[in-house]
């Protein structure tokens, strides 16, 4: 049988737990993310990629990097980019996949 007793969550595990579910609730990110999933990569690969800005990618991968969702390493004068959080990376894949399940009809 469950415990009925609710557990509370503390101050800055909510604060986390929410910075995390607004850095998947934006497109770009989300976009971003699922890119770096997959393979890693560099702000103009990433640019390139998603057709999107090289300002845009960077702003992006900044607020993420800050959250611990990526990482980033430099060759030389490049900085590639990836996934650092597997368990935000496998929330978000189980979450495409439930939508294409759920809500997207062919």
């Amino acid at each position: 049988m469950v415990d009925p007793t609710p557990v509370d969550l503390d101050e800055q595990t909510l604060n986390a737990v929410a910075q995390i579910f607004k850095a998947i609730s934006e497109p770009t990110r989300v976009r971003i993310l699922f890119l770096l999933s997959q393979t890693e990569c560099s702000v103009s690969q990433i640019s390139e990629f998603l057709n999107l800005q090289q300002s845009t990618v960077s702003h992006q991968l900044s607020f993420l990097k800050q959250l611990h969702l990526v990482k980033s390493r430099r060759d030389g004068k490049v900085m590639y980019y990836s996934e650092e959080d597997e368990h935000v990376m496998n929330l978000l894949t189980q979450t495409i996949d439930h939508t294409r399940h759920r809500y997207i009809r062919e």
